[in-house]
């Protein structure tokens, strides 16, 4: 009985992360770079942070999967396939593995905190890579031109996301059922 009841919880539980990256996508603000700042990265670092790697990066997948069939999930109530192979695409499409790179570090728990930050910043690196690589291939630019419009400008924030992730998803995390 113990184990259907866990099944359960996780399942509820990666749906409700499902639900947390739809809902923190609608928070964007636009940017003269056309690369917008979202709560995306925020809320699959929390998943990853709460949820584990596997469960974190099953959360991220039904989500790219939920856009990609085109329910109104991405950012400005946006979905369809065209914004996965857009310039921004790459972005999406990382948050599989990046939640999965968070939640491997994680999982050692808070008090291996040199694992667990490196994993945060190994995790958000490959975010930054993916979509500068994708913006590149699309807008046929060079990788400076990438770089300094999908990731220099955003570097400041994702640090205070980072951290209000690791912050707030630790807390939760206590208080959940093993």
């Amino acid at each position: 009985m113990q184990k259907t009841n866990s099944k359960i919880l996780n399942l509820c539980m990666i749906s409700l992360f499902t639900a947390v990256m739809a809902i923190l996508a609608q928070i964007a603000i636009p940017t003269p770079f056309g690369v917008p700042i979202t709560m995306q990265t925020f809320a699959v670092s929390l998943a990853a942070i709460i949820l584990g790697a596997k469960n974190g990066a099953i959360a991220s997948t039904i989500y790219i999967m939920l856009g990609a069939i085109g329910l109104p999930v991405f950012s400005n109530f946006t979905g369809g396939w065209q914004y996965i192979v857009g310039p921004t695409g790459g972005f999406i499409l990382s948050f599989p593995l990046m939640a999965y790179i968070i939640g491997s570090g994680c999982e050692y728990g808070p008090k291996k905190k040199l694992s667990f930050t490196i994993s945060l910043i190994t995790g958000t690196t490959f975010n930054f890579i993916c979509g500068i690589l994708v913006f590149c291939a699309v807008t046929k630019s060079h990788f400076f031109v990438g770089f300094t419009t999908c990731a220099l400008p955003f570097i400041p924030g994702e640090i205070l996301k980072m951290f209000l992730a690791s912050t707030l998803g630790i807390r939760i995390k206590k208080r959940l059922p093993k």
